[in-house]
């Protein structure tokens, strides 16, 4: 039996699981793709009878959906926890671009982008063609020297 011939034995099963367990269609499709394509690694799946087969999608996608629900909160708790108090955007749009301007230029656009134009870091990331790490990082670095500069026009 080929990777084709389980599939095609298994999609209706393993598309209704798949919307089942996710938030929309193409999630679902992502999940049944990535197993179908971790299954043509598994050789000895293909001699497995069809229930142990099924199950083995199963776990696979349930197992990859959990991964990316915990991406996602990794990333969207390293956006939180980047973000400046908002009193500090608040202020004249002169002063805050003072302050843009004594950050290095990239550091500048970046925080421009993700404050002002609301993009989060893998929009920007998307944008500049780096990872979304990079920015993320990046963009600690200008928080970190934007906090340094206020406190020492406050203090």
């Amino acid at each position: 039996m080929e990777a084709s011939d389980l599939y095609e034995k298994l999609k209706a099963d393993l598309y209704r699981f798949a919307v089942s367990i996710s938030r929309h269609e193409h999630e679902a499709n992502d999940l049944v793709q990535d197993a179908l394509m971790k299954s043509l690694k598994e050789t000895e799946l293909f001699i497995l009878p069809e229930y142990k087969q099924k199950a083995w999608f199963y776990r696979v996608m349930k197992n990859k959906l959990i991964d990316e629900r915990r991406k996602e909160k990794r990333l969207s708790e390293w956006d939180e926890e980047f973000d400046i108090p908002v009193q500090v955007f608040a202020g004249n749009h002169i002063e805050m671009a003072e302050l843009l301007s004594h950050l290095p230029i990239e550091l500048s656009d970046i925080v421009f982008k993700r404050y002002w134009i609301g993009l989060n870091s893998k929009e920007i990331a998307e944008q500049l063609g780096l990872p979304a790490s990079t920015i993320r990082y990046k963009l600690h670095m200008a928080i970190k020297r934007l906090r340094h500069l206020i406190e020492m026009e406050e203090g």
